[in-house]
């Protein structure tokens, strides 16, 4: 016999599911929530990073989604800022929640009200929502400078010729290089195959990244990006002198066992290296450093900032202008270069 149904706002729901558990249903709505993700395309590593992270949130909220007050969301939020946390991680779990909270309004409500007697109001409001890290952010670390960037690539360079092992010496420098010259997050990095390094499309050869960061809950965005500075030649090296010394797979930057290196890999590498590199703390960057580091020094050297936008897969110039941080004087070499240029054009000789 099919259950008896109770007929609320969101629609029909058995009557029998008023005696679930809390924490089981949670859990049903979270598998479920995770489900839609999949259903849209998310990368796998997407979707684990968000899991992860919906999942430390709920637990510090301590109560059901469809429980929490503004008053939870103040109390987790100001646990985080206490605890050191940046603006951005607690933005992260706010903006996870909500999300989730969304999900649970548009696919859960009446069912939640029949079980549980709670109409789904969102705490999160104006007033806890963490602000986004803008420009005036102190917050926001300069990208390292391009002296720095050489510095450490030389470093890098010269521990291939000393290091035990070639191969993941060998494999962090073509990689590093990728993520500065190309401007890729650690996640996208982590996802290039092999067949995505293609060296005769367009003038430069460029890589397709295949699982470039969406917006607003778009999925994946895929997109084509030129190897500058070189950095054809060094994949070119890379793939042929080294990759094969790693098992066979498509992955392009692999681990010992041939599998991709997961973003937090990729970012505690890069902080063993700078500790063998025996460089002060104050020093130290982040790939994600790395990134804001290619769209600065490519502004700075007069690159259009619509195609640094483009570089970067950014929806919007105003958030590639986030990322650009230039120098001290760089009012003073811009001032330079015009008038060096506008002295050369009267003189008739070519700017140097």
């Amino acid at each position: 016999m099919a259950p008896k149904l109770r007929v609320l706002d969101g629609g029909a729901v058995p009557e029998a599911q008023v005696t679930r558990d809390p924490w089981e249903y949670q859990a049903a709505c979270v598998d479920a929530f995770v489900a839609s993700w999949r259903a849209r395309g998310f990368s796998p590593v997407t979707i684990d990073n968000d899991i992860g992270q919906l999942e430390r949130a709920l637990k510090a909220l301590g109560r059901p989604a469809w429980e929490v007050t503004p008053e939870d969301i103040d109390r987790v939020v100001g646990d985080l800022a206490t605890a050191g946390r940046t603006t951005a991680t607690r933005r992260e779990y706010v903006q996870v929640f909500k999300g989730f909270h969304r999900f649970l309004q548009a696919r859960k409500a009446a069912e939640i009200q029949a079980a549980f007697g709670v109409r789904l109001v969102c705490p999160v409001d104006e007033f806890n929502a963490s602000r986004h890290v803008g420009d005036d952010s102190p917050a926001e670390l300069l990208p390292p400078v391009p002296e720095r960037v050489s510095e450490f690539f030389d470093f890098l360079k010269t521990r291939i010729a000393t290091s035990r092992k070639y191969a993941p010496a060998a494999r962090d420098y073509a990689m590093f290089r990728t993520l500065y010259h190309a401007g890729l997050r650690s996640e996208e990095a982590a996802l290039l195959d092999r067949p995505d390094v293609h060296f005769s499309r367009g003038p430069f050869g460029k890589l397709h990244v295949r699982f470039g960061k969406g917006a607003h809950t778009s999925g994946p965005r895929p997109r084509w990006v030129p190897m500058l500075d070189g950095l054809d030649l060094v994949l070119r090296w890379f793939l042929d002198d080294v990759r094969g010394k790693f098992p066979d797979s498509a992955v392009l930057f692999a681990d010992e066992s041939g599998g991709a290196l997961a973003p937090g890999t990729i970012r505690n590498r890069l902080r063993y290296l700078m500790t063998l590199e025996g460089r002060p703390a104050a020093d130290w960057f982040s790939p994600h450093a790395l990134r804001r580091a290619c769209a600065t020094h490519n502004y700075e050297r007069g690159v259009d900032l619509v195609a640094i936008q483009q570089l970067l897969g950014h929806w919007t110039v105003s958030s590639t202008m986030r990322y650009v941080r230039p120098s001290a004087t760089f009012i003073e070499d811009a001032y330079r270069r015009a008038v060096a240029a506008t002295l050369g054009e009267l003189s008739g000789e070519e700017p140097t």
